[in-house]
């Protein structure tokens, strides 16, 4: 790793430390590797904790355009953060055009989490430049109120946030650099990657659900046509706000149908904005507005 002593002393400041210990870093900074190690070290100090995924792109906990929470109770829970025990519903694997629905979902889940664990890590996503990345990391800092941030960095990527966390919130801050051992993916590495996670959540041939006009979220203007929704990618929701899982809705003969494993519970759906393909569950970007109203 990329200096063993700082990832060794910084572990021992977290090691004291109750709240939620934020991670920031771009892609492939080892942002989930050092999540890994602090529950780790705290399991293994006796200590309950919950982990909550907001890297919506990548995700470790549940499927892609979701924040995923998973409580860990023992090493191998460690080892096995795939299922979640709740989920969140943001619709895209970019924060562009969803900081809102992103940040709420963080915020709300480290709520729940912090009714059961004393330490709650955050793993986010690897946008950190830009006015997006920078208001997705200042407004989830200002919600969860970290006891302390860790940016992990190959350069100074990261000065501008980390100024602002300090600046205007008051963050603790403590930099590391990512392991040593840590090569980037490509992009073209991360789509396939991406499509396999999408591939593993939806399944091979998952059960049609034919649904009303009235059960989605936003809700639909009078005389939309039902044909756009096509390939949409849809949060399936249950009465008391949370994500069940992910479907993909379908549309035939002017019938529409969702393509989930969820249907029996579905309570309602939450439009996304991509669109996947059942077949290579390739992804492609939807502005929401532009669906719905045309403009």
């Amino acid at each position: 790793m990329a200096g063993d002593m700082p990832y060794n002393r910084l572990r021992e400041r977290i090691s004291g430390l109750s709240g939620v210990v934020m991670v920031i870093g771009s892609a492939d900074t080892g942002k989930t590797t050092m999540a890994r190690m602090l529950m780790d070290d705290a399991v293994a100090a006796g200590r309950t904790v919950a982990y909550v995924d907001a890297d919506i792109a990548a995700s470790t906990v549940g499927p892609p355009a979701c924040v995923g929470l998973r409580f860990v109770a023992s090493i191998p829970d460690v080892e096995t953060l795939s299922q979640p025990d709740e989920l969140r519903f943001v619709g895209s694997v970019e924060p562009h055009g969803v900081v809102l629905p992103h940040v709420v979902a963080v915020a709300a889940l480290v709520d729940v989490a912090r009714s059961r664990a004393d330490l709650v890590v955050v793993d986010t996503t690897g946008v950190v430049s830009g006015v997006v990345g920078q208001t997705l990391k200042y407004h989830i800092a200002e919600l969860t109120k970290p006891a302390v941030v860790v940016a992990l960095s190959r350069g100074n990527e990261l000065d501008p946030v980390v100024g602002m966390l300090r600046r205007f919130l008051s963050t603790p801050v403590a930099e590391a650099g990512p392991p040593d051992d840590l090569f980037p993916s490509s992009p073209v590495e991360r789509q396939m990657e991406r499509a396999a996670a999408f591939h593993r959540y939806l399944g091979d041939d998952p059960a049609r659900w034919r649904v009303q006009t009235t059960v989605f979220a936003p809700t639909l203007p009078v005389g939309f046509d039902v044909s756009r929704l096509d390939g949409m990618l849809v949060g399936v929701q249950d009465e008391q706000g949370r994500c069940l899982g992910l479907g993909v809705l379908e549309h035939d003969d002017g019938a529409v149908r969702v393509a989930t494993r969820h249907g029996e519970e579905m309570r309602g759906l939450r439009l996304g904005s991509i669109r996947v393909d059942l077949e290579t569950f390739a992804t492609t970007g939807v502005r929401l507005r532009e669906l719905i109203f045309g403009v």
